[in-house]
């Protein structure tokens, strides 16, 4: 039996193929169309899907979309009705699409089928699964539990802004949900806005600019934004807010509450901006600490799955991590909306369908996340031919020696290696890698590879046998979705002067044997590198241990700010083109900076509109 999973029209539109049971391909739009978080009908990933199934759409049993188009139109006419005569303007803007548009989504959708396969039987074969369900699916059925409590939170489903599931074999029953307009996840998001960033794209800004603040606003949120009980579950006071009704996140009373007006876009952040930060982070944190210990106790399970946008949030996650409440941990690495396109096609599969589901205890069903497009090697030497690009083709030991060697040399490397990875972070497949030990690096990519905020950490790649001898955590971390301190032992302290510091000037003090992935409070998001779903990155690491002593590797995303990550050899080329990147390894294709036509430069600085 083979699903077609689809989520779209709001942002970061994916589509996904689970042919009986087992997870063939995934992907986002966004990285063939190259434009950000892009929305649209995933024509291009579900063109994807069935190239890597080889089959056409004709042969697929059932599409399933990942939320309830009708159910979200009922919020937004009550949530007018509640609220009216305020928010008239949005409402005014908002109801000619949905007329136009998405309440008449299931037509549209088999429309868009129809014209690729014009005799199936669309209308009976289109399934709709809601938000929610979708991201519990996506979080539960793929985990290597048999059993497990499921905990989805994000901005807003149709009502549904967090949820529990409990988890069985193929079953997964909805147990409570917390409602619109009550919502972690856009609390999260004002602020995201209120510190100049923009929603539903820099939320992990403002995770990355929390630890150079104070949690000093933390009991001001406590005391008038939310009102948390014991168990985890919360409301709003909606009068600081202006999502319900306004064109805005926040209001004039949030102003007053907290001082001033927003941060405007690229506007000099301040050391209040960052304590704005560490404060909401600080509230999300104790609000999912008080959530799993409350699950926990009740549930009895060992066992816990996080899906939704909240569960990004990695440094929130490592907290819940180490306070133990649950003892195992498995988050979806496609949390967000893209992920929902996956949890449709399960959800069709085991819960409509009602078929069952295997597990074999040990890894997960996700293949690492490596489930996107890749290329042979005669595919990416033609490619790179037709780009004028210069290149010497070698075989895979000499590949792995001389990118080991290039890395100990401290020069950056852009990777481009097998499937493409599903979700918002790069595994090892589309990466740039740096030398982690040195004290330049971080600044050197953000500034001159990356073209972003000085103040944006990066993340270590490390091997799985080596993590406990680095970082504070001994347990599997293959999406970096976990937040753990460096080890002890690799911590360097700070001198009295240098802790008199405040804010970026902390930036450039170097905290351990490897600071370029330690962030300013000494933790790390970490990737824990597995032989057994990224062999050849593997090897990598290793070799660069064997040079350095070190089985870390500086990993971050193969893109420039407000680039999607790239996805074809075309792609990287132009990507190692348009920065100071200086070498990229293409499958077995080694390209060096000096080496290529000058006259094939870009400008990448501005090229693409800041995310």
């Amino acid at each position: 039996m083979r699903i077609l999973g689809i989520s779209a029209f709001y942002h970061d539109s994916a589509a996904a193929l689970v042919e009986d049971g087992r997870i063939v391909a995934a992907a986002q739009e966004e990285r063939f169309t190259r434009k950000k978080h892009d929305s649209d009908y995933p024509a291009n990933a579900i063109e994807y899907c069935l190239s890597a199934a080889g089959i056409a759409l004709g042969d697929i049993d059932h599409v399933a979309f990942y939320d309830k188009p009708f159910l979200k139109f009922e919020r937004l006419l009550e949530t007018y009705v509640a609220f009216a005569p305020r928010g008239f303007k949005s409402f005014s803007m908002a109801i000619p699409v949905w007329i136009k548009e998405k309440l008449f989504q299931k037509s549209m959708l088999t429309k868009k089928l129809q014209e690729a396969a014009p005799d199936f039987d669309w209308e009976s074969r289109l399934l709709f699964a809601e938000h929610h369900q979708s991201h519990a699916a996506s979080a539960f059925f793929p985990s290597p539990f048999e059993e497990a409590t499921v905990l989805t939170m994000d901005g807003v489903g149709e009502w549904a802004t967090a949820s529990v599931a409990e988890g069985s074999g193929h079953h997964l029953p909805m147990t409570r949900e917390i409602h619109w307009p009550h919502s972690l996840g856009l609390l999260y998001s004002a602020f995201t806005y209120y510190t100049g960033f923009k929603v539903n794209s820099g939320e992990y800004k403002v995770m990355g600019l929390a630890p150079y603040g104070e949690p000093a606003y933390m009991d001001l949120i406590l005391d008038n934004l939310i009102d948390l009980k014991e168990d985890g579950s919360f409301r709003l006071n909606l009068d600081y807010f202006d999502y319900c009704t306004g064109l805005r996140m926040t209001n004039d009373k949030f102003d007053a509450l907290f001082g001033g007006p927003a941060r405007a876009p690229e506007e000099l952040l301040t050391p209040k901006h960052m304590d704005l930060a560490a404060s909401v982070q600080a509230v999300t944190e104790e609000v999912m600490l008080r959530l799993t210990r409350a699950l926990a106790k009740e549930s009895g399970k060992d066992n816990l799955c996080l899906a939704g946008g909240v569960a990004l949030n990695c440094v929130a996650n490592g907290k819940v991590l180490r306070d133990g409440a649950f003892k195992n941990i498995w988050v979806q690495p496609a949390a967000g909306d893209a992920g929902g396109a996956l949890g449709a096609a399960l959800t069709a599969y085991h819960g409509f369908q009602g078929q069952p589901r295997h597990t074999n205890g040990a890894l997960d069903a996700m293949a690492g996340s490596y489930l996107g497009p890749e290329f042979s090697q005669a595919e990416i030497e033609a490619r790179l031919e037709a780009e004028g690009a210069t290149f010497e083709t070698v075989d895979e030991a000499t590949l792995i020696a001389r990118v080991a060697d290039a890395l100990a040399d401290e020069k950056a490397i852009g990777w481009f290696q097998g499937r493409m990875e599903f979700g918002p972070r790069a595994l090892g497949g589309r990466s740039i890698l740096g030398d982690p030990r040195s004290p330049s690096m971080q600044k050197t990519l953000n500034l001159k590879v990356k073209y972003r905020e000085s103040f944006r950490p990066f993340a270590p790649s490390v091997l799985r046998e080596d993590v406990a001898d680095w970082f504070d955590i001994n347990s599997d971390s293959p999406y970096m979705l976990m937040v753990a301190d460096v080890a002890n032992d690799r911590q360097r302290a700070m001198t009295a002067e240098e802790q008199a510091l405040f804010g970026i000037d902390k930036l450039n003090i170097a905290r351990s044997d490897i600071p370029a992935v330690t962030h300013v409070d000494y933790s790390a998001r970490i990737q824990t590198v597995h032989a057994e779903t990224n062999p050849r990155y593997h090897a990598l690491i290793t070799a660069f241990k064997a040079r350095t002593g070190c089985p870390v590797v500086v990993n971050t995303s193969f893109n420039v700010r407000g680039e999607p990550i790239v996805c074809t050899p075309e792609d990287a080329f132009h990507c190692f083109m348009g920065t100071e990147l200086d070498v990229l390894a293409v499958g077995n294709s080694i390209l060096e900076k000096p080496d290529q036509d000058p006259a094939l430069k870009r400008d990448y600085k501005d090229a693409f509109e800041l995310d």
